[in-house]
């Protein structure tokens, strides 16, 4: 007989529920017609976080991906205007990337699309359950009485 296992449970809904953010969140990101991709939306939201523009290392290092994969976001933004490299004022070889009016422009577009989504995610919710799940969220993001890393 098998017993249920509710931590299981809940994971595989979080699992789903995360899934199911990506697929709305890319939906409304193709209607908005940027042309831009979930992980270049992520690599310009990184990049409006600094104060000055970053090394491609330090968005690699903050996005926990390889600098390969940077490199690759980077490209396809230059590409079309929504960033640019710039050499470091300090330091001639190191190269910067900033992100352009049209990139700011696209993030102001980009947050509009994640509002959508997440209208379309929590309709089903009260207003109090929705505070209740950002309480509970909350505990999850910060992992209060839990140490990282410990699997």
């Amino acid at each position: 007989m098998n017993t249920p296992d509710p931590d299981g449970l809940l994971a595989e809904q979080l699992l789903r529920l995360t899934r199911r953010v990506h697929r709305i969140q890319k939906r409304h990101l193709e209607k908005s017609g940027l042309g831009i991709t979930p992980a270049q939306g992520r690599l310009l939201r990184t990049l409006a976080h600094y104060g000055s523009p970053p090394r491609m290392a330090d968005l690699a290092e903050r996005l926990e991906v390889v600098p390969r994969a940077v490199t690759t976001l980077v490209d396809g933004l230059e590409a079309s205007g929504k960033v640019r490299r710039v050499p470091d004022p300090a330091n001639r070889r190191v190269i910067r990337i900033e992100v352009t009016e049209a990139g700011r422009q696209a993030l102001r577009e980009l947050r509009a699309a994640r509002r959508s989504a997440a209208e379309d995610i929590l309709a089903p919710l009260t207003d109090e359950q929705r505070k209740v799940l950002g309480v509970l969220l909350d505990t999850l993001i910060d992992g209060v009485g839990v140490a990282e890393g410990s699997c």
